[in-house]
């Protein structure tokens, strides 16, 4: 370490800058580097943000409800790359040039908040839950202690205990994490550590097989949890569905018998409200039925139909999701708290999701603090690190109140209800099957096929109609909708409605497109 002398004034009055910062006084080095003062230039920084802000605004949240715009401005990935000049560089770049890089990420990005915007189950734009977005991001909060989140940590909390309150529980416990995928393996393990506590410290090691059951319309991420913790993608037992893709309770009840006469170890049913491809939800009450009778865990993966519970007209689709010993459940989807949005919710109240996922951290958890260190609730999580994402939920909850939440659910589902009518009245449009949520499933049947019998070949030219007609609506840029072989059923159609800046002429001019796209096949 050393100081350097004061440098007095050049005689003409010019100073550059490396003189300006050995000028101080005091000047210390360490390694060659002065450590005198901030090298950022905040003045700089602020009219960059400034300036940002004004181009978000401008470009997307402006824009967001403007049906004249395009959804996609669709690009090869080799000349997208060339486009956005992706290449990283020993020099930085001028702001000028770093806006004009900003301008063209929001040009060639797909605008998930444009009301024709129908290709997966987020979509649409919550002004309260961005302004959250924002907040967080600029706070730059991590959610693992009181000291250094308080106000994050008591928002997840009363978010929480009000999601609890609308599942049918007295109490409960939870978490925020980072998508449904992973509060469905945080279920899996902890109902494994319910099964057998030492599996924590011991690990697989003299374990008997153990198996799981859940539906054959769940969500993948039962497979891939499996496979993660050990458990085995092949002791996952995929329980048959009816027509509408409702897990069958009595082959439940048969699966879970023949498991007990293998010898192996029954431990989880997971069961779904709101499939992601059909919107199925299955019957709770019976299976938990079951459930109780065999002494297995109950999780509902309820990360898409949960949001029917503030619902009072289709809270019923979620019928006995009260007797679940946890559900997931994802606000970032119908209800539009912003990706990602996520809880993991738990009947149990006696700290057995801590005692799961508790490491004690001396340098985090200190159980000597000066205050309440109850609160010090990140040690329930696999992460350290963790997003204050409740928030985003609390601030669209706190601006809509329960009821607009309800309203949104409830006209999500009435122009859902508007555009299957409007499927039934057109020719060349077919049902796969009444919805009973905003899933709709459909294909689309051009003049060239309308008169030829369902057959082999029918079904085979049907399979290639409904990607040819998405290729034809990317380049366009006119809207984005789903499609999807499944269970044996040729390349359909599928529709989700959640946004509320979508209206009923939204849902005509989705049908014309397809039609005026796929006419000529």
């Amino acid at each position: 370490m050393s100081r350097l002398p004061d440098r007095e004034r050049a005689p003409d009055g010019d100073i550059g800058p490396q003189e300006m910062v050995l000028s101080r006084k005091n000047v210390v080095l360490v390694d060659g580097v002065i450590l005198n003062g901030p090298t950022t230039d905040a003045k700089a920084g602020e009219k960059f943000v400034e300036d940002a802000c004004r181009l978000i605004m401008e470009e997307v949240v402006l824009k967001a409800t403007d049906i004249s715009e395009k959804v996609c401005e669709w690009q090869p990935p080799e000349e997208l790359k060339q486009l956005l000049d992706l290449e990283l560089r020993d020099a930085g770049e001028p702001h000028h040039r770093l806006l004009e890089r900003c301008q063209d990420v929001i040009r060639y990005s797909v605008k998930t908040n444009h009301p024709r915007f129908f290709n997966q189950l987020y979509a649409g734009l919550d002004y309260y839950s961005l302004v959250a977005r924002f907040m967080t991001e600029a706070l730059n909060a991590s959610v693992y202690t009181y000291e250094v989140s308080p106000v994050f940590l008591l928002v997840e909390e009363a978010v929480l205990k009000k999601m609890i309150e609308f599942i049918g529980w007295k109490e409960g416990d939870g978490i925020f994490n980072p998508g449904g995928s992973v509060s469905n393996m945080y279920a899996m393990n902890l109902a494994r550590y319910k099964y057998c506590p030492g599996i924590k410290e011991k690990g697989l090691s003299g374990l008997p097989r153990l198996i799981l059951f859940t539906s054959a319309e769940c969500h993948y991420s039962m497979k891939k949890s499996a496979s993660f913790l050990g458990i085995g993608a092949e002791n996952v037992c995929f329980v048959e569905t009816d027509g509408r893709g409702k897990m069958i309770p009595e082959e439940l009840e048969k699966r879970v018998q023949e498991a007990k006469k293998e010898g192996t170890a029954p431990f989880l049913v997971c069961a779904t409200s709101g499939t992601t491809v059909l919107g199925a939800f299955d019957p709770l009450d019976e299976i938990a039925d079951i459930c109780e009778r065999h002494g297995l865990w109950l999780h509902v993966d309820a990360s898409w139909g949960g949001s029917a519970l503030l619902s009072r007209k289709h809270r019923r689709l979620l019928q006995g999701i009260h007797r679940a010993d946890s559900v997931a459940w994802n606000p970032h989807k119908m209800l539009m708290a912003g990706i990602q949005c996520c809880a993991f919710l738990v009947k149990d109240k006696s700290d057995l999701l801590k005692r799961c996922y508790s490491a004690n951290a001396s340098y985090l958890f200190q159980q000597d603090k000066f205050y309440d260190v109850s609160y010090d609730t990140g040690d329930k999580s696999i992460q350290c690190s963790r997003r204050p994402d409740a928030f985003k939920f609390w601030m669209a909850w706190k601006a809509l109140g329960t009821l607009g939440l309800e309203e949104r659910v409830n006209r999500a589902l009435a122009l859902s209800r508007y555009l299957v009518e409007e499927i039934k009245k057109r020719e060349g449009f077919k049902l796969l099957m009444e919805p009973e949520y905003a899933n709709i499933c459909f294909w689309y049947i051009p003049p060239s096929l309308r008169q030829m019998e369902e057959g082999p070949e029918f079904w085979a030219k049907l399979h290639l109609v409904a990607p040819a007609i998405k290729e034809r609506m990317m380049k366009k840029g006119s809207l984005m909708l789903g499609y999807q072989p499944h269970r044996g059923k040729v390349n359909f159609f599928r529709q989700v409605v959640i946004s509320p800046q979508v209206s009923r002429e939204d849902m005509d001019f989705l049908l014309d497109e397809i039609d005026l796209l796929g006419r000529d096949m």
